[in-house]
């Protein structure tokens, strides 16, 4: 691709600037993921017993939590941290699929 190409690709797909997106956006980004953390939750739950349920859920919470904080003190906003943190967990969580 010639440089003019990419010009006009960014000048036709891409906003003008940053855009805000919601947490909607976010989680329809992520289904995959969602999909995959509740179906396995959801698979100890009957096959052993809710508490191999609950410690996957504290195993998810635990790295939703970690996630934040690492963020917050990288100086972002707290709007950004929540999805950051998100997005982080479930993304790092597929890369073992």
């Amino acid at each position: 691709m010639t440089r003019n190409h990419i010009e006009v690709w960014h000048h036709r797909v891409l906003p003008s600037g940053p855009e805000r997106i919601g947490f909607g956006t976010v989680l329809l980004g992520s289904l995959l993921p969602i999909l995959a953390w509740a179906g396995i939750g959801c698979a100890l739950y009957f096959v052993y017993n809710p508490l191999s349920a609950a410690v996957l859920g504290g195993l998810f919470a635990l790295s939703l939590i970690v996630g934040f904080e690492l963020r917050r003190r990288a100086r972002h906003s707290v709007r950004c941290s929540v999805y950051g943190a998100l997005g982080g967990v479930l993304d790092k969580s597929m890369a073992g699929f």
